[in-house]
């Protein structure tokens, strides 16, 4: 009697198919969307792990047998087992499988895909039939119903783990995203023939990608200590052009005010030297001069603080022309 092989994780190393895209003739009972997923079987490497169940002649497992054509429901919350496993991660409620019907689903993902194998070696070097074609076509789409299925039903054990390793360093959405890639891994791999159950499996490979998030935010945190700040990503070219512009306006026009290219009269230079405080850059105390307001000017050159106004803004309409004629004069 032949030895029947024992599943281990091995098993599960992928292989790429060998097979060929069905000829053109054979593609009328064809979709656009079947040969596009033909095509990405073809092109893909199709892993499964493997069980004793799967080898044994008197088994009753082919691709129409119960074990790839039914769809298990959710078990209800009655049903969940908890022994001391994650599982009581996952909170009150929560729609799980009972061991056996969590191993009946990873059969029939594993199986469904060691008929692949099986279809695709079997085409190896030569274009596959429109029958094979239309098996592997239902085989995948049995494959992926399972793994859709033991994904969506482990979906909490992310956020609960996520919420439990209480990581406030590393971006809460960035462990979420990185949670999900490895439960889809993990059920990608994971044997149901070594009495574990799955949330175990996944529990351990989730929390080792949240070691790897935390190790890449602390790398790039060694490189980019600070928080991201939009306005670093701006350039201050302009407003370092416009702070040269005004220092040369200020140089031009202490020249100007100097000299009187203005034309001031006497009581204007007062009213601007009182109004803005040119004078003297000290007081006694070594202060900076207050300017003045338009009464306290008014009543040092004995005039209303209209007739001030009046002067001030005659004595800027002169500067202003000053100083434009020597800006375009250079």
């Amino acid at each position: 009697m032949s030895s029947v092989p024992k599943a281990t994780a091995r098993d599960s190393v992928p292989q790429r198919p060998t097979a060929l895209m069905p000829e053109p003739q054979a593609w009328t009972g064809l979709s656009p969307a079947d040969r596009d997923t033909l095509w990405r079987i073809l092109n893909e490497p199709v892993d499964f792990v493997d069980s004793p169940t799967f080898h044994q002649q008197a088994a009753s497992l082919t691709p129409t047998s119960d074990l790839i054509a039914s769809t298990r429901p959710f078990c209800n919350s009655a049903e969940v087992v908890r022994n001391g496993t994650p599982d009581d991660l996952l909170g009150d409620g929560f729609a799980a499988y009972s061991s056996d019907d969590e191993a009946g689903i990873f059969l029939r993902l594993n199986y469904a895909r060691y008929c692949m194998r099986q279809i695709l070696d079997g085409a190896s070097g030569r274009p596959l039939t429109p029958t094979e074609a239309q098996k592997l076509l239902a085989l995948h789409a049995c494959a992926e119903a399972a793994r859709v299925e033991i994904v969506q039903s482990n979906l909490p054990l992310v956020l609960a783990m996520a919420k439990r390793a209480r990581l406030g360093n590393v971006d809460y959405a960035e462990l979420i995203s990185e949670g999900n890639m490895a439960l889809l891994r993990s059920a990608d791999k994971f044997d149901c023939g070594r009495g574990f159950r799955f949330s175990t499996y996944a529990c351990r490979a989730i929390l080792k990608s949240f070691s790897r998030v935390v190790i890449r935010t602390s790398r790039y945190r060694c490189r980019f200590p600070t928080e991201f700040d939009p306005t670093l990503e701006r350039s201050d070219h302009q407003d370092r052009n416009r702070d040269g512009v005004e220092l040369d306006c200020i140089a031009e026009l202490k020249e100007i005010l100097q000299g009187n290219r203005a034309e001031l009269t006497e009581i204007e230079r007062r009213v601007l030297t009182a109004r803005f405080a040119l004078d003297n850059p000290t007081d006694d105390r070594g202060q900076p001069p207050r300017p003045l307001t338009l009464e306290q000017v008014g009543f040092l050159i004995g005039v209303t603080k209209e007739r001030v106004r009046q002067i001030q803004n005659k004595a800027l309409a002169k500067l202003r022309t000053a100083l434009e004629e020597s800006i375009l004069a250079a």
